[in-house]
């Protein structure tokens, strides 16, 4: 079967491809022209055709709002895509990397990195202040890496709400490690990790990216080649051996993929919750199929919308202060959840 084909064959695929490009440029623009500062359309378009026209307006938008934008779409797209890949690799619909603790273990290894800095002396302290480099990236990509090797090996033994309340309660764990670790910390790597932890695109430069954006590229090469195994896995393990599949190789080659797309974006926006558990069932809600090769340029175009669209709420220029990003998509993310725990067959237990 020719995956890749079910949904650019379609005129339902393509319109919907089309819908969410149309909506991204639409809040892309939106969100360039209104913030604390408004701006309007005008003075953004007139800064990309003649930037130097307008110099407070071109260092807003090119300093502050589009890196910002672009981190969002860079995010979404990854967590969302990251959502399609748990989802399919544990067979349960409530997965992703908030629910079953992953986040948890990136918010770990990065406490534990900027403790380390406190003790390592003042030019390590200045490297977190200015959140450059490769050194939160590293913390969470372990973290991730370790919390998500359990969860794999953990989901053989137990069912799918068990699994689930594992990762709350390694969640939950975590927050009180955490706040253990950061209190040994300076007053400085407290504050770093504080504004991490909140989620947020808006701390990422374009120099950021040349950081965080190889992982996840690399990360999506490894879901686009695994989408095929994972499709007949779905169907169990014995079905997914007897078409050749090599289900043991398949699951960690899945798992970093998810590893690679989660980890970096939890290093430079903090733990982004909810877009990998709800984008993946909007994209197989349009695509009609629980084919995952389909699924993921949906997933990762509903995720980068997502992104946005919750930041630009956040920024709108509120009278008192700014609100948080994880607010905003609890707010959309917890009725689907709700939902999917309330109709659901595979949560109620039924085939």
């Amino acid at each position: 079967m020719n995956q890749s084909a079910t949904l650019l064959s379609s005129r339902s695929g393509v319109a919907a491809i089309a819908v969410f490009v149309l909506a991204i440029a639409a809040v892309s623009l939106f969100t360039l022209s209104y913030g604390q500062v408004v701006l309007g359309l005008d003075r953004v378009l007139e800064v990309f055709y003649s930037p130097t026209s307008d110099p407070v307006a071109t260092q807003i938008i090119q300093d502050l709002r589009l890196p910002r934008v672009v981190t969002g779409l860079i995010a979404g797209a990854a967590l969302g895509v990251s959502g399609v890949l748990m989802q399919a690799l544990f067979r349960n619909p409530m997965a992703d990397a908030w629910s079953l603790g992953l986040l948890a273990g990136g918010q770990l290894g990065v406490a534990l990195i900027v403790t380390a800095a406190a003790f390592a002396g003042p030019a390590a302290i200045s490297f977190l202040t200015a959140f450059q480099g490769v050194g939160l990236t590293s913390g969470a990509l372990i973290g991730v890496a370790v919390f998500a090797a359990m969860m794999v090996t953990l989901s053989r033994r137990v069912g799918t709400i068990t699994l689930l309340v594992v990762g709350l309660m390694l969640g939950f764990t975590v927050q009180g490690l955490v706040s253990i670790v950061t209190h040994f910390a300076n007053r400085v790597g407290g504050r770093v990790y504080s504004g991490w932890n909140d989620g947020t695109f808006a701390s990422t430069t374009f120099d950021d990216l040349t950081f965080m954006l190889p992982p996840i590229v690399l990360g999506l090469v490894l879901a686009v080649a695994s989408a095929k195994g994972l499709s007949s896995l779905m169907l169990g393990e014995a079905y997914a051996r007897s078409l050749g599949t090599n289900v043991q190789r398949l699951r960690w080659q899945t798992l970093a993929a998810v590893v690679l797309l989660v980890a970096p974006v939890t290093a430079y926006c903090g733990p982004v919750t909810f877009i990998g558990l709800i984008v993946p069932h909007f994209a197989r809600a349009i695509a009609r199929t629980s084919l995952i090769l389909p699924l993921i340029p949906l997933a990762a175009l509903a995720g980068g919308l997502l992104a946005i669209a919750a930041d630009a709420v956040v920024h709108l220029p509120w009278e008192q202060h700014f609100l948080h990003l994880n607010t905003i998509l609890a707010i959309i993310g917890a009725p689907v959840v709700i939902a999917l725990l309330l109709f659901s067959p595979m949560m109620k237990g039924r085939p």
